[in-house]
C-alpha cells in the first residue's frame, strides 16, 4: 500500500481536478447537468482511481486503477475540446487545462510502465 498523496501524479490530477471545477462554475446553467458534470466526474475520477489502486494490495490492481484513470484523463481531454468549440472556455484555459492533461497522462503512463516492470 503507497501514500498516494505522496505520488506527484496524484498532486497534479488534483490540481487539475480543482481548476476543472473552478473554471465549469462559469458554465451555462442549463450544463449543470450535462457537460460541467461530466468534466467534474472526469477530473475528480483521475485522483479518485490513482488512490483507489494505491489502497490495494498488488502492483496489477494498481496498474488496472492507472488504467482507469488514463481513461477518464482521456475523457477529460475530448471534454475540453467540446467545451472550447461550445464557448465556454476561451483559448488559454483551454491550453493551460489540455496541457495539464497531458502531462498527467503521460505521468500516469510512467508510472504504469514503471510498475509493470517491477
Amino acid at each position: 500500500m503507497r501514500d498516494f498523496r505522496k505520488l506527484s501524479v496524484w498532486q497534479k490530477s488534483h490540481r487539475l481536478t480543482l481548476d476543472i471545477y473552478k473554471s465549469t462554475t462559469f458554465y451555462p446553467k442549463e450544463e449543470m447537468y450535462g457537460l460541467t458534470n461530466q468534466m467534474r466526474r472526469s477530473a475528480s475520477s483521475v485522483p479518485s482511481n490513482i488512490a483507489e489502486g494505491c489502497g490495494r494490495n498488488t502492483q496489477s490492481q494498481l496498474a488496472h486503477f492507472l488504467n482507469i484513470g488514463m481513461g477518464s484523463a482521456s475523457e477529460l481531454e475530448y471534454q475540453l475540446i467540446l467545451s472550447k468549440d461550445l464557448g465556454f472556455i476561451n483559448d488559454q484555459i483551454f491550453k493551460e487545462q489540455t496541457s495539464q492533461v497531458t502531462e498527467v497522462k503521460r505521468m500516469l503512463t510512467s508510472l504504469h510502465q514503471k510498475i509493470s516492470s517491477d
